[in-house]
């Protein structure tokens, strides 16, 4: 017998049972959607925090610090300091594409009635790089002084000193400051500034005069609002060794502050970074560097430990979640092994015949896996739309109600997903009808042509 032919069998005898067919499709549908959109909210849960943590810093960065942090002047520190041949070090790991110093500093920012004390960060070309820019441009080398890349929340920092104070936790109550198109004077010599300010006096005995403005351009904008918190929001950021160049030129043989001194109390004749960010390759290469990194002696930390801990919760959700749509599926199995046993019963003198007239124990077989299968296929292909319309209502009406923190979709149906709950409903259809079809073949065929 043509399988085209077992085919046309299994589907007329299904079609003369609309309503019990019906019902057992139903139970599929219901088992199969069941599952779908409960790995689906796993899913993008599972995704939803791998965009949060992503936007936050990238997921192949490490971020680098002594392993106890020195105090500014503290001459008893012996630990690792992070210099220039510490970077070249980190450099030469395996996987490790970019190892860029940052130099901390902390300025007065003034601009019209306003002013703030921001950390003033120098780094590298290559780490400015992947920060996205919302206006403007990343500095341009050719040009020589500093050129500012400044963060989205920065103007929540600042303050009129001789106004009313305001609501830093208020988003709408930021101050009229413009990066791109007025100055902004910046003051490295905060300690000077502050020390004319209150009347202070040189050693000499005369009056502290106040220290020298710089006016610094800004070149770009950090990508976002100024509520959307970002690893960039807070911190501007210029090339590191113009900035370098510039510490030397204005404290000349001062010590540079957040920078150590020796035993004499003397800087250093080479600049000791605050802390450094590794870049590596790929993310399944982070966990292997950051423990080369401390194996070093230094701290290492990564988002992928936060990644961790998140995809381990995600995955017991899903299990848990996948769990309960199992049971709806289990339970609709039972009514396709269900229908299929009372299907034989009933044509029990069909089956006599059919074995009578010569038809292959095979075939016969084989035409109830089909119809087990058939209503498998039926149900999970309907399952699949009704999962899709459920999906569809949970990002739209529940995700932006229930979680306004975290935007995206929170049900989320990829296309493996799709086929392969198909594919495991056929597979279910099939194995529930497999035990009716073998009890089908072993019937008698002469029991099974004087059965009424």
């Amino acid at each position: 017998m043509k399988f085209s032919d077992l085919l046309s069998m299994s589907i007329n005898n299904l079609r003369r049972r609309k309503l019990r067919t019906f019902l057992t499709v139903l139970g599929v549908v219901i088992g199969t959607a069941s599952i779908v959109v409960m790995l689906s909210l796993g899913i993008g849960f599972n995704e939803l925090t791998m965009e949060q943590i992503a936007s936050y810093g990238s997921l192949t960065e490490i971020n680098v610090y002594q392993a106890s942090r020195y105090d500014e002047g503290d001459s008893s520190s012996d630990s690792n300091y992070i210099t220039d041949d510490v970077i070249k070090k980190f450099e030469q790991l395996d996987h490790v594409t970019v190892a860029s110093p940052l130099l901390e500093t902390n300025v007065l920012m003034k601009q019209g009635a306003y002013e703030a004390n921001i950390s003033l960060i120098g780094v590298k070309p290559e780490y400015m790089e992947n920060i996205t820019l919302k206006a403007g441009h990343l500095p341009d080398p050719r040009e020589r002084g500093l050129q500012m890349i400044v963060g989205n929340m920065v103007a929540r920092q600042f303050n009129n000193p001789k106004g009313r104070g305001r609501n830093r936790r208020d988003p709408s109550d930021v101050p009229d400051i413009d990066f791109m198109n007025r100055p902004m004077f910046v003051i490295f010599d905060t300690d000077a500034y502050y020390q004319a300010q209150s009347g202070g006096s040189s050693e000499d005995g005369t009056k502290m005069k106040p220290p020298k403005k710089y006016l610094i351009p800004t070149a770009g904008l950090v990508e976002g609002e100024i509520q959307d918190y970002n690893n960039y929001s807070y911190s501007i950021y210029v090339d590191l060794e113009t900035l370098k160049s510039q510490l030397k030129q204005i404290f000349k043989k001062k010590p540079i502050p957040n920078q150590p001194t020796n035993k004499k109390g003397k800087p250093f004749n080479y600049f000791i970074y605050n802390q450094a960010v590794v870049e590596v390759d790929d993310m399944a290469n982070v966990a292997q560097i950051q423990k080369a990194i401390s194996d070093m002696g230094y701290q290492a930390e990564s988002n992928m430990d936060w990644l961790k801990q998140s995809q381990k919760q995600a995955k017991m959700v899903q299990a848990l979640l996948g769990g309960i749509g199992a049971v709806s599926l289990f339970v609709a199995a039972i009514g396709i092994a269900n229908t299929m046993m009372m299907s034989i019963y009933e044509r029990t003198k069909e089956i006599g015949i059919l074995k009578v007239l010569g038809c292959d124990i095979i075939n016969i077989r084989n035409m109830f896996l089909l119809e087990s299968g058939f209503i498998g296929f039926l149900g999970g292909v309907s399952g699949i739309i009704f999962s899709y319309a459920v999906s569809f209502i949970i990002n739209k009406f529940v995700s932006g109600r229930f979680m306004p923190d975290m935007p995206g979709n929170l049900s989320r149906i990829p296309l493996w997903l799709t086929f392969t709950s198909v594919a495991f409903a056929v597979f279910v259809g099939m194995s529930a009808g497999f035990f009716p079809a073998l009890r089908a073949m072993k019937l008698s065929p002469l029991a099974a042509i004087r059965n009424e």
